[in-house]
């Protein structure tokens, strides 16, 4: 069996960034994926999917906050997963995520003269391709969140 998902989206707004003990951190974010089809009539209909992002590694969670935006264009790779929590008034709720393992930018490569000098990251550009960001961690279901 296979849990494996590939999304290519723009942010629908500016990502969250949730810094825990030991400088970790992890980023949320939410993509928007469009598809269209014709319906009976012929006519052309658009639908707009948005899927909840989990960015779980603090490498990732750092060049998320560092070059992510509402709008920014990404192709993600990752996990579905399911959870479950009580919200404030004592009622299980549900949320359905994609736990991103790699990721690539595809509004382009930090520009090297742009004047950084951190050499850490990447920002959109359009004079270079995208960037691929993977991880080889093994996600670890046990975080807290």
């Amino acid at each position: 069996m296979i849990n494996k998902v590939f999304l290519i989206g723009r942010l629908g707004k500016d990502p969250v960034i949730k810094h825990f003990a030991n400088d970790n951190a992890i980023a949320e974010a939410t993509l928007a994926t469009d598809d269209s089809y014709k319906d009976k009539q012929g006519n052309k209909v658009e639908q707009t999917d948005w899927h909840n992002l989990k960015f779980p590694r603090s490498g990732q969670a750092q060049i998320v906050e560092k070059y992510l935006k509402k709008g920014s264009l990404l192709h993600v790779e990752g996990k579905i997963k399911t959870r479950s929590y009580d919200d404030k008034d004592g009622n299980k709720r549900y949320i359905t995520e994609v736990v991103v393992e790699n990721f690539k930018m595809l509004d382009g490569k930090r520009d090297s003269s742009s004047g950084d000098n951190s050499g850490g990251g990447y920002a959109p550009s359009k004079q270079q391709p995208a960037e691929d960001f993977s991880s080889s961690e093994a996600v670890n279901d046990d975080l807290p969140f």
